[in-house]
């Protein structure tokens, strides 16, 4: 099944440990949404939304994924279906014009004046990055205000992710 991740699950390495069949298909758009930092978090912190606008200069940048349906069930539990995502079936259209439905997350759950964890917005910015996401779109992620997490195992066991065996972070 094809996944439209737009926030940290756009980084490969955090999706593949939470996903390990996710293949990367290709950078897709999500017309007339904007991308927000206001769902509300287990944790207290802000994460990303995919905000439905019906605006036509809004949009949300993303990757698409191909994910066995059997991996289905464990991404609905890791993103918090049904406790501040609901599910969505989307269209998304590649760079090349290529347009396909996809399954993704919606909040349900927000609050303005959030702020992610640093961690959070590092998982978000890795994954644009890679994916290879227009420079102004990752510019502005790049100011999203940040609040550094007081759960310093959390912050070690989240960046942790990208540290190679014996490395630093």
């Amino acid at each position: 099944m094809h996944y439209f991740a737009y926030g940290s699950n756009m980084s490969s390495q955090r999706l593949r440990a939470r996903v390990p069949s996710a293949q990367h298909l290709g950078v897709y758009a999500l017309a007339r949404h904007r991308l927000r930092f206001h769902k509300r978090g287990a944790d207290g912190s802000a994460k990303c939304d995919a905000e439905a606008t019906g605006a036509d200069g809004d949009t949300v940048i993303g990757v698409l994924f191909d994910i066995a349906e059997s991996d289905r069930p464990g991404l609905d539990r890791v993103e918090g279906l049904g406790i501040g995502y609901e599910a969505a079936t989307v269209s998304v259209r590649s760079v090349d014009g290529l347009e396909t439905t996809a399954y993704t997350y919606r909040a349900t759950d927000t609050a303005d004046g959030l702020a992610p964890f640093c961690w959070y917005l590092h998982h978000v910015l890795v994954g644009a990055r890679e994916a290879g996401l227009p420079h102004d779109y990752i510019a502005a992620i790049e100011l999203v205000n940040c609040v550094r997490d007081e759960d310093t195992l959390r912050d070690a066991r989240e960046r942790g992710v990208y540290t190679p065996v014996g490395g630093v972070p």
